[in-house]
């Protein structure tokens, strides 16, 4: 059977507009509705149990000893995201970004870096609010992305994903344009080959970015290479892919990877050994509804324009399934060695 004739059998219909009655077709014709079935109830559980979140005000920081962790939905009920979320003038719903930028923060205070002075370099950091947070408590921030005509053809700048310039790190509900641009720069970085001027720095971070350098080596390889940005002592903080269900196969070389519990414990060991402290591992995933609630494709912008405009934006998740692999957040924290 040639291409041809094998597309002809998976098609919804016929040559003149009838019904694909061959058995093939008819297995497969509902998975699409399927899958929106599964997506939407999904949703609806997440903005449910959001919905029933306590309101909790006069929150304050407090330490929960964050490790190095998977997201979970008991995190996102937490009061440390709460407070993070609070912080960032968002509400809190049970999504896996939130998560990230939750987690990121709370390191961050953890280790007393969240104060006036210090300085941070963030990696791949899109259009997230984290610089403009930052630069609101005095914190000078390195903002860098890869160069616009770079992000183009890897597909960043039309999913929104991207810094194309110093505006796309700017959100005035959190900090004043005159702070802005007294903390804020930006620099054009692939985080395959940091440049070597870029050092010194309190700490560095990236959200979701180090799995789209090509390889897993690449990533690992990043990881270890941010810690020459940082003095003696800086904390390195990033989150990634965790395919957490499938110890024997991942993707890899490929424009997203997805890391694996062996990638996370050679990397720890490694770093280690080379007098750095890493936070312990956890690889709990939780065991709530929304941890077993696993997001299936289509993604919004994928969507066709009638779905986009009204079932779009409901995109709540924890769990997702990536090129057939169920995936989830996953963050390290890592001290250079004094």
């Amino acid at each position: 059977m040639d291409v041809s004739e094998f597309v002809s059998l998976i098609q919804l219909t016929t040559d003149k507009s009838q019904p694909n009655m061959n058995a093939l077709s008819h297995r497969i014709r509902n998975l699409d509705a399927m899958a929106m079935n599964v997506k939407f109830f999904g949703y609806e559980l997440a903005k449910t149990l959001a919905a029933a979140l306590p309101v909790r005000t006069d929150l304050a920081p407090a330490p929960v000893g964050l490790t190095c962790k998977p997201s979970t939905q008991a995190d996102l009920e937490s009061d440390w995201v709460a407070y993070w979320c609070g912080q960032l003038q968002v509400p809190v719903v049970f999504h896996r970004k939130l998560w990230e930028f939750a987690y990121l923060l709370q390191a961050l205070w953890e280790r007393g870096l969240l104060v006036e002075g210090m300085r941070g370099l963030g990696f791949g950091c899109g259009v997230e609010p984290v610089p403009s947070y930052l630069a609101s408590k005095g914190i000078d921030v390195t903002v860098t992305d890869l160069a616009p005509e770079a992000s183009g053809d890897l597909g960043w700048s039309t999913t929104n994903q991207h810094t194309a310039t110093i505006e796309h790190a700017f959100h005035p509900h959190l900090v004043t344009r005159e702070a802005f641009e007294r903390h804020v720069r930006l620099a054009y970085v692939d985080m395959n080959a940091i440049p070597p001027e870029l050092e010194g720095y309190d700490f560095c971070w990236s959200i979701c970015a180090l799995e789209h350098l090509g390889s897993i080596a690449q990533g690992l390889d990043f990881i270890e290479n941010s810690l020459a940005t940082l003095k003696p002592g800086g904390v390195a903080i990033h989150t990634t892919e965790f395919n957490f269900l499938n110890d024997d196969e991942t993707i890899d070389n490929w424009p997203t990877v997805l890391f694996q519990r062996a990638h996370f414990v050679a990397l720890a060991e490694r770093l280690r050994a080379a007098g750095h402290e890493v936070a312990e591992l956890d690889f709990a995933v939780g065991s709530k509804p929304l941890d077993r609630f696993i997001d299936i494709p289509p993604w919004e912008h994928d969507m066709g324009d009638y779905a986009r405009q009204h079932w779009g934006g409901d995109h709540v998740h924890i769990k997702l399934s990536i090129d057939g692999f169920v995936s989830t957040c996953f963050g390290l924290i890592i001290r250079k060695r004094g």
